[in-house]
């Protein structure tokens, strides 16, 4: 059994994890999204003379999505400075985002791998729902739209429940060994 500080399990898509790793992983991508995007914002706004007023990491459950799923405010700079300052924001955060993403999807789909599922139930289980609240939004009040949120709730409850409160299967199972049963050690 790997030891909770080796942390090269949070970069591959095989193998499996426990509940345990599962929480470890995804506290570690979004606080190390968070604290680089915080850094590199102060850096942007010693730059230019500003201020960071704040800087967020969103991560949406319901409803629709947004334009950048982080971003940060500055003060005190000059004015026609502002939209140069979200910009190199804006581009140089995509990296440190896209790196966190991908530390949370490789978790996602090894905890899935440990419930005997393949990786593809994370598009069911964290993008299906959001696109369809997203479309949801744009139909009128119905009968339909109310159903269709239904649905998508209820599958992303269901995704939250098989994540993070389903053990995972007893025995190696066909994406590799089981993560919690005690290793044989070689003499």
């Amino acid at each position: 059994m790997l030891k909770l500080t080796d942390n090269r399990f949070l970069f591959g898509f095989e193998g499996r994890i426990n509940r345990a790793r599962y929480l470890y992983a995804m506290f570690a991508g979004l606080s190390c999204g968070l604290v680089f995007l915080v850094l590199l914002a102060l850096v942007i706004a010693k730059l230019f003379g500003a201020r960071v007023v704040f800087v967020n990491l969103e991560v949406y459950f319901f409803g629709k999505s947004p334009s950048w799923p982080f971003g940060a405010a500055f003060r005190g700079a000059d004015p026609h400075s502002a939209d140069l300052m979200l910009l190199f924001f804006h581009v140089l955060g995509t990296p440190v985002f896209i790196f966190s993403l991908w530390i949370l999807a490789a978790a996602t789909i090894k905890r899935l791998h440990d419930r005997n599922r393949a990786g593809w139930w994370a598009v069911v289980f964290c993008i299906a729902p959001v696109l369809l609240l997203n479309f949801v939004d744009r139909l009128n009040e119905s009968n339909t739209a109310a159903f269709l949120a239904l649905f998508a709730v209820l599958v992303y409850f269901w995704g939250v429940i098989e994540l993070l409160f389903l053990k995972g299967t007893n025995g190696p199972n066909r994406f590799g060994p089981d993560p919690l049963a005690p290793q044989q050690s070689t003499a």
